[in-house]
């Protein structure tokens, strides 16, 4: 490793252009930044602002359609125009990364132990005995309980915390002395979150390793970053140390997105609003069946007996770690999976509710999703995304189906002008208004908001906040909010209760819950998001 102390990684007026069917594209326009030894230095931006090139331009992981110009020095050598070999040889030994989605870097058909053993291999020559020694070392370092016995573990085994934990282990098998990190946390629990970043500061602390960590997230910044800069269009608008950046920043957009952060309270449930949900004791435990006979040897307790009530107009949140139960309860109450305990609608018990029966109340119940690209057919067009609903659920059909959409795109914040773009053509923002959209033209009474912030911006995710409480106050709607983004709860909520492991552990109004949490876990999921 390089002993020097000074600047390890110096990137001076890089740019870079893409060429696609004879239009360029400029993504970077004269980003200039350094990163020492020991040091954090935050690339921050929304989505679309040049981060991620940027990251990926300092050892040219960039496409044959991308041309990149400028000067990027690692320990002194020039990396832009670098012969491949010598790119091989700093790649994933002196510069390594971790990106945001642990399984799409991770091979789903090879064991934890061969995806660390390839690297080490190809680096250091390590093979045998002293491969395995290392890769448990490196396990243990990152926090894997019972490490060894979890070599032979598969992608799809792990959570999405130890997933992350190993992909780590794997950019740090070569005792790198630049780490860039992008987006590491986005998808992860706040618990998690606060685990991955405290490792990140102690292995840094530890190997005295350079760290460039790419995210939106600004209170992330605030917690782990020396040096922050603020990318906008390809450019750094801003830069400077982190305390002094936050508490006095420059320029408009860092302004814009240091105050984007989701403030206020839903509005007040009318008085006397009718309880359109209700659960009493309602379980689901999944059977584990073992033997060529397929017996039962015992269950999955997704979700214990719970019992929740909500009101037209109110916002009950569902707040807890992955594999808590959340999404598990809503599709119960949804009658998507199957369960055991009353669920009422509107003062109706729906286990008596045959499947034809069910299907004329799906226009009632209507779900918005995390991923607003996944959840969106890449084939049709936003009017027909927002309009499907309309034949299958024979809602307004003596209306123009082209108008309702116009309509309810209006109401979304999207220009009906654009009704016959395909999703590619929208931002991440305007993909979860489609969404959004497409569930409230059927006029829903109860909608399940499952994670539908997660994968915004903070200027977007604040956007999408009033939009969903606006038609909460014009509708009367009644949602279940799940999330574990607690600043977002806080905001929509009227109720909330605290799932982990399929047990409801804490529950009460938001404003309570939040001044006065009395469940340990509750408190150290607060502490977390803190």
């Amino acid at each position: 490793m390089n002993t020097d102390t000074s600047q390890l990684l110096n990137v001076r007026d890089l740019r870079v252009s893409f060429r696609q069917d004879g239009k360029v594209t400029e993504a970077v326009r004269g980003v200039s930044f350094s990163v020492g030894r020991g040091e954090t230095v935050a690339l921050v931006g929304e989505s679309g602002s040049g981060k991620s090139v940027t990251a990926l331009s300092t050892v040219s992981l960039l496409g044959d359609s991308a041309s990149v110009s400028g000067s990027v020095t690692y320990d002194g050598q020039e990396m832009v125009g670098a012969s491949e070999r010598h790119l091989r040889q700093v790649r994933g030994n002196d510069i390594s990364f971790i990106f945001q989605e642990p399984m799409t870097s991770l091979n789903p058909l090879h064991t934890i132990e061969k995806q660390l053993a390839e690297s080490l291999a190809l680096h250091q020559g390590l093979d045998g005995k002293a491969a395995r020694a290392r890769i448990v070392d490196l396990l243990n370092r990152v926090g894997i309980r019972d490490a060894e016995n979890r070599l032979g573990a598969y992608p799809h085994q792990l959570s999405g915390g130890q997933r992350q934990r190993v992909m780590i282990a794997m950019a740090l098998a070569n005792k790198p002395d630049i780490l860039i990190a992008d987006e590491p946390t986005t998808a992860l629990d706040v618990t998690i979150q606060q685990q991955i970043l405290e490792l990140l500061a102690d292995l840094k602390k530890s190997e005295g390793m350079g760290l460039l960590f790419i995210t939106h997230d600004l209170s992330i910044v605030r917690r782990i970053a020396d040096r922050v800069c603020v990318m906008k269009g390809g450019e750094i608008v801003e830069e400077g140390p982190t305390a002094e950046l936050f508490a006095n920043p420059q320029h408009p957009y860092t302004q814009k997105l240091l105050d984007a952060e989701p403030t206020g309270q839903p509005a007040p449930v009318p008085d006397g609003a009718e309880e359109l949900i209700r659960t009493e004791d309602l379980k689901v435990w999944f059977p584990i069946q073992r033997g060529l006979l397929k017996r039962n040897v015992g269950h999955v307790k997704a979700v214990n007996p719970t019992s929740i009530s909500v009101r037209a107009g109110e916002t009950l949140g569902i707040v807890g770690e992955s594999g808590s139960g959340k999404t598990t309860l809503a599709l119960a109450i949804m009658r998507l999976i199957a369960s055991e305990g009353r669920v009422e609608f509107q003062g109706q018990d729906l286990r008596q509710w045959s499947t034809r029966d069910l299907r004329r109340l799906r226009a009632d119940m209507q779900i918005v999703f995390q991923d607003p690209f996944g959840a969106l057919s890449p084939r049709m067009t936003c009017a027909q995304i927002i309009a499907e609903g309309l034949a299958i659920h024979n809602v307004d059909q003596d209306r123009d189906p082209r108008e309702l959409v116009a309509e309810v795109m209006s109401e979304v914040g999207l220009d009906p002008a654009f009704m016959d773009r395909y999703p590619h053509e929208f931002s991440g923002g305007q993909r979860q208004r489609i969404a959004i959209a497409r569930a409230m033209v059927l006029r829903p009474k109860l909608v399940v908001l499952d994670e539908p912030t997660s994968a915004l911006d903070m200027t977007v995710q604040v956007q999408i906040v009033d939009l969903l409480r606006d038609l909460q106050a014009r509708y009367g709607l009644a949602y279940l909010f799940i999330s574990h983004d607690l600043n977002v709860v806080r905001a929509m909520s009227h109720k909330m209760i605290v799932m982990k492991q399929g047990d409801v552990v804490e529950s009460g109004t938001a404003e309570h819950l939040f001044s006065n949490a009395s469940d340990p876990y509750t408190q150290q999921l607060l502490a977390a998001a803190g």
